[in-house]
């Protein structure tokens, strides 16, 4: 392993290219090079209709809540002929249930952990107190429960939940435990937009899987890859080879990028423009119309789809534009081409949705008064040249302030950097208007290498000093490796304090 990790760093620091790599290795780097793209367009048959992960079912207790049950238990899933696959889920053998809740509502869940080993469900995107965000400072042991509960409190949006166990996420994940979160509210009900859960408003929880001889999951990395696991074949909602039976004229789709490393760049096989409507937190001010949209692992989008009578179309991942440097992309997968989901459509269709001109709230936090300014450089597997431990909070931030941080990709690797508990900005990238993309709410943003990226968050609500939240990368085999850092919201007389002991502590050493 360390002599794999010191290859890869020699090879970015050589800076020679492909060719020099060639003549220094004897042809090694040239051969896997050759094997290591992949391209599935034209090769998956799509004969099996798209799974979508049923509503979460919820009962109201005495003090009005809205109450989840979610066990988190091993099973067998059959994905393709052959032997069954084992794998993790929540309320069922892979994935788990969508939860729908509404802004001002009070969400309590009891999560129950059926494993042989500890864990934890992270609320992805989702503004609540640190108590309740379920990062590795709440790990429910085997056998043990866990029961959140806050009132939502955020504009609506696609969130997500996974587990979160420090220097076990990628794993956790990878078996299966992921599931969507989402968020409405009146305004964005009263908009038009295609609101039929599972019939015009589709969840897409877009994963890579690798599968052995066996059809047992392979989580090894390949050859020269920095990101950890790259798969060969794609899971929508847990089904290989999915199609989709269209029948209205708009159609939603709620995209997300649930893969541990893997970055996806979505169009459609006949390149037809469609409309960017919602971003990470919410609704774009109004709707951008583009053929291409690139989400790094724990990004999410939104997209409005127009179909005509009778037609056929597939939704594709194409080549990452950009972010790789001396070739290290196609180690990487940025090269690769999948065919993602086939979308058939009826010879009539239901027309009573609309794109509205206005949408949601543009955020709002430039010019806004700075109390605090931090810079974060992401680099190898470290933020600032500091692995995360648990034990030590790294800075603490002021309830009602905004802050500005300047986050930088500083190595020829590909990160992205999230953030727990708020929403934020995207200022600038590299001094300029950030792209249309970047324009709405966001809680992960893809650090493109050497790119400067000023973004700007508002604290709110909610204060702790001991138990703090987490930014890191999402490539989760740099945030299982210590790509990740903790800060705590104090209150106006609040210090930082000392973190809980807990019962599960991974060690970088």
């Amino acid at each position: 392993m360390e002599r794999r990790k010191a290859l890869k760093w020699s090879l970015i620091g050589g800076g020679a290219g492909v060719g020099a790599l060639t003549l220094g290795l004897g042809g090694t780097v040239a051969y896997f090079y050759n094997k290591a793209e992949v391209d599935t367009v034209g090769k998956v048959d799509f004969d099996s209709p798209l799974a979508i992960p049923p509503l979460a079912e919820s009962e109201e207790d005495s003090s009005g809540a809205r109450v989840f049950n979610l066990d988190i238990q091993s099973g067998e899933t059959a994905f393709k002929s052959g032997p069954a696959t084992r794998t993790w889920g929540i309320n069922g053998t892979y994935l788990g249930p969508t939860i729908r809740a509404k802004r001002g509502e009070e969400v309590a869940f009891r999560v129950v952990n059926s494993l042989d080993e500890s864990t934890s469900i992270h609320w992805h995107g989702m503004h609540l107190p640190a108590v309740m965000d379920g990062g590795p400072h709440q790990e429910v042991e085997p056998g043990g429960d866990w029961a959140p509960q806050w009132t939502i409190n955020q504009q609506a949006a696609t969130l997500w939940y996974h587990p979160h166990p420090h220097g076990r996420t990628a794993e956790h994940i990878y078996k299966g435990l992921s599931g969507m979160f989402i968020i409405d509210d009146d305004e964005s009900e009263a908009l038009g937009l295609p609101s039929e859960y599972g019939v015009d408003d589709v969840p897409m929880i877009v994963q890579d899987r690798k599968f052995d001889d066996g059809n047992q999951l392979d989580d090894s990395g390949a050859f020269l890859s920095s990101q950890g696991v790259l798969g060969d074949e794609i899971l929508v909602n847990g089904t290989l080879g999915p199609y989709f039976e269209v029948s209205s004229r708009l159609v939603r789709l709620r995209l997300l990028n649930a893969s541990n490393s893997r970055l996806y760049n979505f169009g459609f096989s006949d390149d037809r423009t469609f409309s960017l409507v919602a971003t990470d937190g919410g609704l774009m001010p109004e709707a951008w119309e583009t053929d291409r949209i690139e989400l790094s692992p724990g990004e999410r989008a939104e997209i409005v789809v127009a179909f005509e009578p009778g037609e056929a179309v597939t939704l594709r991942s194409y080549p990452i534009e950009e972010g790789y440097v001396f070739g290290l992309g196609r180690f990487n997968g940025a090269d690769d081409r999948f065919g993602i989901c086939r979308f058939q459509v009826a010879n009539s269709l239901a027309d009573e949705t609309e794109i509205p001109a206005a949408m949601g709230t543009a955020p709002d936090l430039d010019g806004a008064e700075v109390a605090e300014e931090r810079s974060f450089s992401l680099s190898g597997t470290s933020i600032n040249g500091e692995k995360m431990a648990m034990d030590r909070i790294d800075f603490g931030v002021r309830e009602g302030t905004v802050e500005v941080w300047e986050v930088s990709n500083h190595d020829g690797y590909m990160h992205n950097f999230h953030v727990h508990d708020v929403q934020y900005q995207v200022l600038t990238v590299d001094g300029d208007t950030p792209p249309p993309h970047l324009r709405g709410w966001k809680d992960t943003v893809r650090l493109v290498p050497q790119r400067e990226y000023r973004i700007a968050m508002r604290f709110s609500d909610y204060t702790d000093p001991n138990l703090p939240y987490m930014y890191h990368c999402h490539l989760l085999t740099h945030e299982d490796a210590g790509m990740m850092g903790q800060f705590v919201v104090l209150g106006e007389d609040e210090e930082i304090g000392t973190v809980p002991e807990v019962s599960t502590v991974h060690d970088h050493s």
